[in-house]
């Protein structure tokens, strides 16, 4: 769970009209970080009833375009969302039930990574993913072995 401000204070400060969807859209992020589509359709439907999973994505796609969510996308899983915005942290996921976590960045100032070449970009972002095996799924293997 992350702690986050008012919503329609968020909603507000960003310029963006305030609506239920867009409301309860911050709410599920906030209680379900790393969260798919679906996953947030039905935290929004439980709170508001029928909502359309276009509706969702369209929120998504507003919330992301101001910077008040982030969309990840590892390799081989849908895209998932979050709130922790603008502080250039990574995420390690696991290969075997697909948990993700955050992790802060790796040497205190973005962007984290000082690239071999940089080929003339002003580099102002690095996305890092590390991949392995949470807890609970390394205990799993190593009860069943």
């Amino acid at each position: 769970m992350q702690t986050v401000e008012d919503p329609v204070e968020l909603l507000r400060g960003a310029g963006m009209r305030v609506t239920r969807p867009r409301v309860a859209v911050i709410s599920a992020l906030a209680l379900a970080p790393h969260s798919e589509v679906d996953r947030i359709a039905a935290d929004v439907r439980t709170e508001l009833g029928g909502v359309s999973t276009q509706a969702i994505y369209d929120v998504l796609r507003a919330l992301t375009d101001v910077g008040l969510a982030r969309r990840i996308e590892p390799a081989g899983s849908p895209a998932l969302f979050e709130l922790r915005v603008g502080d250039n942290h990574h995420h390690v996921v696991c290969r075997q039930c697909g948990a993700v976590a955050d992790v802060d960045c790796a040497h205190g100032s973005a962007p984290c990574l000082t690239a071999s070449d940089d080929h003339g970009f002003t580099i102002d972002e690095a996305e890092v993913t590390y991949w392995g095996t949470c807890p609970e799924c390394t205990a799993a293997l190593e009860t069943s072995i």
